[in-house]
């Protein structure tokens, strides 16, 4: 089977496959179209609009399953990037993702993709909700973690009470941290943040993101296209005494982030920030479903458009899992993928 071949009409993807904190990214690294556009949010409506199918193959079942994450990358759009980057998930596209940052540079430094310029090496991304900076700690070619400075982050709307079925009347903030989210307290959710309560959350979590996107108007002050609820995040204790909290996401169609959520921390700054419960430069250390942990700070203030915001910074490590080589056989009527959660 070594020496066998696929028939020339089949098409070759390529990837590269890591996890930041438990997270899965999957990074296409050949055999992709080329996907034209000035901006990465340009790109990022071309691939929804002609290769979306492609998306499903490599993200869905049988190559993938419901929780998978990958990203696109792209040439960069803004002088001094390294690289364009889009996301990629069960029901589309993210406008930011903090772990897949943290594993794309991971990967792209470890595989000597982009070279090691010190100790810590400097990689700048495009991504559809702005530039954002990473820096790979490296030692003996390993990279032992990843800080990124991420877009500006800022709160929409502070205690806001919503109906959600099922739960009645919730408390939630929201906040964007490169994605707009919910927040809740997982007590007033009535869940428990671990993983034998997977279902529970999706469920809950689908509930309240739909609640709270038919309750208020979520806007970006500068895009448009980053104006939309992407996942509801339980708020709980920490289960190691020297971490903050726990964090639990379900985004995109039901997914459950394994890791903290760099983007969920991110905006989290934000709104502890906004209520003093944390100074500029104090780090706090927050837990995922599976107790694995990303550190963040809100490092400046900064605006964004007419909202007041803050640059967080988040850190976290990554690991490389696998290397594949996709086929979609033409006359498979499958080959674009199903998902049976």
């Amino acid at each position: 089977m070594t020496d066998w071949n696929p028939p020339a009409d089949w098409l070759r993807i390529t990837s590269l496959d890591c996890h930041a904190a438990g997270e899965p990214l999957r990074i296409i690294t050949g055999g992709w179209p080329e996907l034209p556009g000035r901006t990465i949010l340009q790109r990022r409506r071309y691939q929804r609009e002609h290769y979306d199918p492609l998306r499903r193959a490599v993200i869905f079942e049988p190559r993938g399953h419901a929780d998978m994450y990958g990203c696109i990358l792209t040439p960069p759009v803004t002088p001094g990037a390294d690289r364009g980057v889009i996301f990629i998930h069960n029901e589309g596209y993210s406008t930011m993702c903090g772990h897949g940052i943290i594993a794309l540079t991971t990967a792209l430094v470890e595989t000597g993709e982009l070279p090691v310029t010190g100790a810590a090496t400097t990689v700048r991304y495009d991504t559809p909700a702005g530039l954002v900076k990473a820096v790979a700690n490296v030692d003996g070619g390993r990279v032992t973690g990843v800080a990124f400075d991420n877009v500006e982050s800022f709160v929409l709307a502070l205690d806001q009470t919503v109906d959600v079925p099922g739960l009645g009347p919730l408390k939630v903030d929201v906040a964007f941290g490169g994605a707009f989210y919910a927040f809740c307290r997982a007590e007033d959710a009535g869940v428990e943040l671990t993983p034998r309560n997977n279902r529970q959350l999706i469920r809950v979590g689908m509930d309240v993101k739909r609640a709270v996107a038919g309750a208020m108007p979520i806007e970006h002050p500068l895009e448009e296209d980053l104006g939309f609820l992407y996942g509801t995040i339980f708020v709980g204790p920490p289960q190691q005494a020297d971490a903050h909290s726990r964090n639990v996401c379900v985004f995109a169609e039901g997914e459950v982030d394994r890791s903290p959520t760099g983007t969920g921390v991110s905006a989290r700054a934000a709104i502890h920030y906004a209520r003093g419960e944390i100074a500029l430069g104090e780090p706090i250390t927050i837990e995922s479903i599976l107790g694995t942990r990303f550190t963040v700070q809100a490092l400046r203030t900064a605006s964004c458009g007419d909202r007041p915001a803050v640059v967080p910074q988040v850190q976290g490590q990554a690991h490389l899992t696998g290397r594949s080589q996709w086929l979609l056989d033409p006359q498979d009527p499958l080959r674009h993928g199903f998902i049976i959660r």
